[in-house]
Protein backbone atom coordinates (compact mmCIF):
# COMPACT_ATOMS: atom_id res chain seq x y z
CA UNK A 1 0.00 0.00 0.00
CA UNK A 2 1.44 3.31 -0.97
CA UNK A 3 2.13 5.52 1.71
CA UNK A 4 -1.00 8.10 2.66
CA UNK A 5 -3.35 5.84 1.59
CA UNK A 6 -6.03 4.46 3.65
CA UNK A 7 -8.12 0.88 2.93
CA UNK A 8 -11.15 2.85 2.33
CA UNK A 9 -9.72 4.46 -1.01
CA UNK A 10 -9.10 1.03 -2.22
CA UNK A 11 -11.52 0.83 -5.18
CA UNK A 12 -13.15 -2.42 -3.78
CA UNK A 13 -13.87 -0.91 -0.58
CA UNK A 14 -15.74 1.73 -2.39
CA UNK A 15 -17.91 -0.03 -4.67
CA UNK A 16 -19.02 -1.83 -1.23
CA UNK A 17 -19.32 1.37 0.64
CA UNK A 18 -20.91 3.34 -2.43
CA UNK A 19 -23.10 0.89 -3.26
CA UNK A 20 -21.66 0.09 -7.08
CA UNK A 21 -21.05 -3.48 -6.93
CA UNK A 22 -19.90 -3.52 -10.73
CA UNK A 23 -17.85 -0.46 -10.58
CA UNK A 24 -19.58 1.71 -12.95
CA UNK A 25 -20.44 4.59 -11.12
CA UNK A 26 -18.22 6.70 -9.06
CA UNK A 27 -16.51 4.11 -7.33
CA UNK A 28 -14.32 3.42 -10.65
CA UNK A 29 -12.98 6.70 -10.82
CA UNK A 30 -9.85 7.86 -8.89
CA UNK A 31 -8.45 11.26 -8.66
CA UNK A 32 -6.16 11.25 -11.49
CA UNK A 33 -9.14 10.16 -13.72
CA UNK A 34 -11.49 12.82 -12.20
CA UNK A 35 -9.10 15.68 -13.02
CA UNK A 36 -8.90 14.75 -16.85
CA UNK A 37 -10.30 16.62 -19.33
CA UNK A 38 -10.91 15.95 -23.45
CA UNK A 39 -8.71 17.06 -25.53
CA UNK A 40 -11.45 18.98 -27.28
CA UNK A 41 -12.88 21.32 -24.22
CA UNK A 42 -10.04 23.83 -24.66
CA UNK A 43 -10.67 23.90 -29.01
CA UNK A 44 -11.54 27.86 -29.97
CA UNK A 45 -12.73 26.39 -33.34
CA UNK A 46 -14.37 23.37 -34.50
CA UNK A 47 -14.69 23.09 -38.08
CA UNK A 48 -16.21 19.93 -40.12
CA UNK A 49 -14.16 18.67 -42.82
CA UNK A 50 -13.49 15.52 -45.13
CA UNK A 51 -11.08 12.55 -44.45
CA UNK A 52 -7.86 13.44 -47.20
CA UNK A 53 -6.97 9.65 -46.68
CA UNK A 54 -9.10 7.96 -49.50
CA UNK A 55 -12.07 8.53 -51.75
CA UNK A 56 -14.80 7.45 -49.38
CA UNK A 57 -14.66 10.64 -48.00
CA UNK A 58 -15.88 10.28 -44.24
CA UNK A 59 -16.78 13.57 -42.53
CA UNK A 60 -14.35 14.45 -39.67
CA UNK A 61 -14.82 17.16 -37.25
CA UNK A 62 -11.41 19.31 -36.21
CA UNK A 63 -10.63 20.93 -33.20
CA UNK A 64 -8.24 23.83 -33.65
CA UNK A 65 -6.23 25.72 -30.50
CA UNK A 66 -4.06 28.31 -30.91
CA UNK A 67 -4.15 27.96 -34.70
CA UNK A 68 -3.13 24.32 -34.81
CA UNK A 69 -4.91 21.63 -34.52
CA UNK A 70 -5.68 20.18 -31.22
CA UNK A 71 -7.48 16.92 -32.63
CA UNK A 72 -9.46 15.52 -35.26
CA UNK A 73 -12.57 12.86 -34.14
CA UNK A 74 -15.33 11.31 -36.49
CA UNK A 75 -18.06 13.46 -37.27
CA UNK A 76 -21.39 11.61 -35.91
CA UNK A 77 -23.01 13.94 -38.54
CA UNK A 78 -22.12 12.47 -41.71
CA UNK A 79 -24.32 10.18 -43.31
CA UNK A 80 -21.25 8.26 -44.88
CA UNK A 81 -19.20 7.49 -41.68
CA UNK A 82 -21.68 8.36 -39.26
CA UNK A 83 -18.71 9.49 -36.48
CA UNK A 84 -16.29 6.20 -37.71
CA UNK A 85 -12.80 6.91 -38.64
CA UNK A 86 -10.67 3.96 -39.70
CA UNK A 87 -7.36 3.74 -38.41
CA UNK A 88 -5.51 5.96 -41.28
CA UNK A 89 -8.58 8.08 -40.69
CA UNK A 90 -8.30 8.40 -37.06
CA UNK A 91 -4.46 8.84 -36.97
CA UNK A 92 -4.83 12.07 -39.57
CA UNK A 93 -4.07 14.40 -36.85
CA UNK A 94 -0.39 13.32 -36.77
CA UNK A 95 -0.61 13.41 -40.87
CA UNK A 96 -1.18 17.24 -40.39
CA UNK A 97 1.11 18.22 -36.74
CA UNK A 98 3.61 15.76 -37.99
CA UNK A 99 7.29 17.75 -37.21
CA UNK A 100 8.40 15.08 -40.27
CA UNK A 101 4.96 16.36 -42.40
CA UNK A 102 7.31 18.40 -45.73
CA UNK A 103 5.86 21.65 -47.33
CA UNK A 104 8.02 21.97 -50.75
CA UNK A 105 8.25 20.05 -53.59
CA UNK A 106 11.62 17.87 -53.06
CA UNK A 107 12.96 16.93 -56.02
CA UNK A 108 16.01 14.24 -56.95
CA UNK A 109 18.00 15.16 -60.52
CA UNK A 110 18.67 12.61 -62.84
CA UNK A 111 21.44 10.53 -61.53
CA UNK A 112 21.86 12.70 -58.03
CA UNK A 113 22.21 11.69 -54.71
CA UNK A 114 20.30 14.64 -53.02
CA UNK A 115 16.99 15.90 -52.62
CA UNK A 116 16.51 19.69 -53.31
CA UNK A 117 13.67 21.67 -52.25
CA UNK A 118 11.72 23.44 -55.27
CA UNK A 119 9.31 26.24 -55.41
CA UNK A 120 5.78 24.44 -56.46
CA UNK A 121 5.82 26.95 -59.21
CA UNK A 122 9.02 25.82 -60.63
CA UNK A 123 8.37 22.07 -60.30
CA UNK A 124 4.66 22.79 -62.04
CA UNK A 125 6.74 24.25 -64.80
CA UNK A 126 9.34 21.19 -64.76
CA UNK A 127 6.28 19.02 -65.09
CA UNK A 128 4.55 20.76 -68.13
CA UNK A 129 7.66 20.88 -70.58
CA UNK A 130 7.99 17.45 -70.00
CA UNK A 131 4.59 16.38 -70.79
CA UNK A 132 5.03 18.53 -73.88
CA UNK A 133 8.34 17.41 -74.67
CA UNK A 134 7.28 13.82 -74.38
CA UNK A 135 3.96 13.98 -76.17
CA UNK A 136 5.57 15.54 -79.13
CA UNK A 137 8.38 13.09 -79.62
CA UNK A 138 6.09 10.16 -79.12
CA UNK A 139 2.83 11.59 -81.14
CA UNK A 140 1.75 8.89 -83.27
CA UNK A 141 -0.99 10.21 -85.92
CA UNK A 142 -1.43 7.51 -87.89
CA UNK A 143 -0.27 3.87 -88.24
CA UNK A 144 -0.44 1.56 -91.56
CA UNK A 145 -2.22 -1.71 -91.64
CA UNK A 146 -3.24 -4.27 -93.76
CA UNK A 147 -6.21 -2.58 -94.57
CA UNK A 148 -4.96 1.34 -94.94
CA UNK A 149 -3.41 3.74 -93.00
CA UNK A 150 -5.70 4.58 -89.37
CA UNK A 151 -5.72 7.25 -87.93
CA UNK A 152 -4.08 6.95 -84.03
CA UNK A 153 -3.47 10.75 -82.75
CA UNK A 154 -2.39 9.27 -79.38
CA UNK A 155 0.55 9.31 -77.43
CA UNK A 156 2.38 5.91 -75.28
CA UNK A 157 4.94 7.86 -73.91
CA UNK A 158 3.14 9.40 -71.28
CA UNK A 159 0.92 7.01 -68.85
CA UNK A 160 -0.97 8.35 -65.39
CA UNK A 161 -1.94 6.10 -62.39
CA UNK A 162 -4.11 7.39 -59.94
CA UNK A 163 -4.26 7.48 -56.45
CA UNK A 164 -7.41 6.31 -53.96
CA UNK A 165 -7.59 9.67 -52.37
CA UNK A 166 -9.11 11.17 -56.10
CA UNK A 167 -12.76 11.03 -55.53
CA UNK A 168 -14.97 10.38 -58.77
CA UNK A 169 -14.49 14.06 -59.85
CA UNK A 170 -11.05 14.35 -60.07
CA UNK A 171 -10.92 11.37 -61.82
CA UNK A 172 -13.32 12.28 -64.40
CA UNK A 173 -10.99 15.30 -64.67
CA UNK A 174 -7.96 13.47 -65.03
CA UNK A 175 -9.54 11.56 -67.36
CA UNK A 176 -10.86 14.16 -69.69
CA UNK A 177 -7.26 15.80 -69.55
CA UNK A 178 -5.27 12.96 -70.41
CA UNK A 179 -7.68 11.80 -73.24
CA UNK A 180 -7.47 15.28 -74.51
CA UNK A 181 -3.74 15.17 -74.72
CA UNK A 182 -3.73 11.84 -76.49
CA UNK A 183 -2.69 9.64 -73.22
CA UNK A 184 -4.32 6.62 -73.44
CA UNK A 185 -2.08 4.66 -70.67
CA UNK A 186 -4.69 5.83 -67.62
CA UNK A 187 -5.07 3.52 -64.76
CA UNK A 188 -6.42 3.77 -61.12
CA UNK A 189 -4.84 1.95 -58.14
CA UNK A 190 -8.29 1.91 -57.07
CA UNK A 191 -8.72 -0.51 -59.68
CA UNK A 192 -5.63 -2.79 -59.28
Amino acid sequence: MKHGTSIASWPVVRQLRERDPLGLAKAAQSPTTAALAPRTRAAEHVVKSICPYCAVGCGQVVYVKDGKVSQIEGDPDSPISRGRLCPKGAASKGYVTSPLREYKVKYRRPRGTQWEDLSLEEAMEMIAERVIKTRAATWEETAKTTEGEVKLRRTMGIGSLGGATLDNEENYLMKKLFTGLGIVSVENQARI
